[in-house]
């Protein structure tokens, strides 16, 4: 069975999985958002192969996410604006496990903020008054990008998906 090029996809939640999808990918990044910038230490970190880790560095880079940058004669690896603009999408993942996968004794760390002390939690749905947004009051609707298929699925006239 042929396995399904995401990054081809219209999708944009089909797209960020190609990009970001890959098991250690999100681990490399939560090591990043930790302050981790050198090879070593993030192989130290995780406890990953050097190849595995080499193979999801250059991803990063190359999709833009990492910046490769010299460092006292060796490479650090910084997140770009594209990496921090997926600190949420961290969060959110970080929070569930928390919330539904850690054990009795509650999860392993904490999150601060270092200006407040408060716990950093997942940015939820919000509308403008404040009250959250549960998904099934959320709509589907064909963006400027939509090719036929997507109108055809999420137009104006769409039923039960």
């Amino acid at each position: 069975m042929q396995r399904t090029d995401f990054a081809r996809m219209r999708c944009p939640v089909a797209r960020a999985m190609a990009v970001l999808g890959e098991r250690w990918t999100i681990l490399v990044l939560r090591e990043a958002f930790a302050g981790t910038t050198r090879f070593d230490a993030f192989e130290r970190n995780l406890g990953i192969a050097p190849n595995i880790l080499s193979t999801r560095l250059s991803a990063l880079v190359e999709h833009g996410i990492l910046e490769r940058v010299p460092d006292g004669g060796r490479h650090a690896y910084r997140l770009t604006e594209r990496g921090r603009d997926a600190f949420p999408l961290y969060l959110a993942i970080r929070d569930w496990g928390a919330r539904h996968l850690s054990g009795p004794e509650g999860p392993p760390t904490v999150m601060i903020d270092t200006l407040t002390g408060a716990p950093v939690q997942a940015p939820e749905p919000l509308r403008a008054d404040g009250s959250r947004i549960l998904p099934e009051e959320v709509r589907i609707l064909p963006g400027p990008g939509a090719n036929d298929a997507v109108r055809r699925r999420f137009g104006e006239d769409q039923a039960d998906g």
